[in-house]
């Protein structure tokens, strides 16, 4: 998830915990390709009307405002077709397409980007925001970003930013999904106090759009959760980002594997079409991707 995490025996020795997931386990998936000039690339974003991909570059510091950020833009194999396609961005996290702009999280800032030409069109501070993460927009053109630092989720509506939800029900709310009527949240876990280690891992949660009201989808901790995807029928893919796997989440809450990849697996996309997942890794400084079979 952040870059600057990945010192520290404590941190460390913390991924190889392998979380609490289902016990079936599934062979390595098939690399496609891999783009390995990605400087810690956090999100890859799959734009299936322009057929592209976008990623999100931390570069040094995935936690700073040092103005070193950008997005490159990509061919669905993995081509470069604008390594720079929008800069000035500090540590951009998550994106998500609504009203013809591209929105991405960064650090405490929602970021505004004009799709033609990857320009900025506007940055909307989010007051008091530690860690702005994933952004999901919905069917009205509200955009959402979770605060994964401050337990909370930004809304941006009508040109203004403001707390959504703020709440310590969802610990580090991460990856972010509308559904319907409901936003889907998963969430990072209770942190130790020892940096990014958790004594409770995070799970997944829906929250009613129209009253906020949040509702657990799982019994148990799941993992340290990034990445979600639909695969419709109420499944999720989940990526774990300190063991490194894809997961399936189904309807009935059960966990199992997809894929065992490695440490630093980050904010994936998926293409349902072909069933390729394209996955930035912040510890390697790559971009893979890769077929599977949920």
């Amino acid at each position: 998830m952040f870059r600057k995490l990945f010192t520290g025996g404590a941190i460390v020795a913390a991924v190889l915990l392998s979380g609490l997931i289902g016990s079936a386990q599934a062979a390595g998936p098939d690399k496609v390709w891999e783009w390995t000039k990605a400087y810690g690339p956090e999100c890859v974003f799959f734009d299936p009307n322009e057929g592209v991909l976008y990623v999100t570059h931390g570069n040094n510091d995935a936690m700073k405002k040092d103005g070193d950020g950008y997005v490159s833009k990509h061919s669905l194999d993995g081509k470069v077709i604008a390594e720079k396609w929008a800069t000035g961005l500090d540590a951009p996290k998550g994106m998500d397409i609504a009203n013809g702009h591209m929105f991405v999280g960064d650090v405490d800032t929602l970021v505004e980007i004009d799709l033609k030409d990857g320009s900025i069109v506007a940055k909307h501070a989010a007051p008091d925001a530690k860690l702005l993460n994933d952004v999901a927009a919905d069917s009205g053109g509200a955009v959402y970003v979770s605060d994964t630092m401050g337990n909370q989720i930004f809304r941006l509506s009508g040109g203004k930013i403001e707390s959504w939800l703020k709440t310590d029900e969802i610990a580090g709310p991460n990856g972010l999904l509308v559904e319907g009527g409901n936003l889907i949240v998963n969430s990072w876990g209770v942190l130790s106090g020892n940096g990014w280690e958790t004594s409770v891992k995070g799970s997944v949660y829906s929250v009613s759009l129209a009253d906020k009201a949040i509702k657990p989808l799982s019994g148990k901790p799941v993992g340290n959760l990034d990445a979600m995807q639909p695969l419709g029928d109420g499944a999720f893919l989940l990526g774990d980002f300190w063991v490194g796997k894809i997961l399936k989440f189904a309807a009935d809450g059960s966990v199992s594997e997809v894929a065992a990849l490695e440490q630093g697996t980050a904010d994936f996309d998926y293409d349902p079409a072909t069933k390729t997942v394209f996955v930035p890794n912040m510890m390697k400084g790559s971009v893979t991707a890769y077929k599977i079979a949920p």
